[in-house]
């Protein structure tokens, strides 16, 4: 993590508690898609596998309107599901509009 972003992260954590839990993997995910705008709502899944859960897939979710072009999105696995389930060991993420796959890009140990 570069040092600004971690001092970003952490600014306003005061105890210890409140620095740990603030701890883990965080994913940015930019998007664009002018020419499909008002045709479906747009649907980013971010798909992981942690050190801990073995091949276990977990899923998060954001959706955005259709009269969006483009946006922002931001995953986080922190607090207690980085401390417990630990690292991000993989990842997939995936642009779906009114049910079709934009696209799709995902770390390279994603089977």
């Amino acid at each position: 993590m570069v040092a600004m972003e971690k001092q970003r992260r952490l600014h306003g954590a005061v105890s210890m508690a409140e620095r740990q839990n603030r701890l883990g993997s965080y994913y940015s995910m930019y998007w664009n898609d002018a020419a499909g705008k008002n045709t479906g709502e747009v649907e980013l899944t971010f798909e992981f596998q942690q050190g801990a859960t073995a091949s276990e897939i977990k899923k998060m979710t954001r959706k955005f309107p259709s009269s969006d072009s483009s946006g922002t999105a931001e995953f986080s696995i922190i607090g207690e599901n980085y401390s417990k389930n630990g690292k991000v060991l993989a990842w997939k993420a995936t642009l779906q509009r009114g049910g079709r796959v934009i696209s799709t890009q995902k770390s390279y140990l994603w089977r």
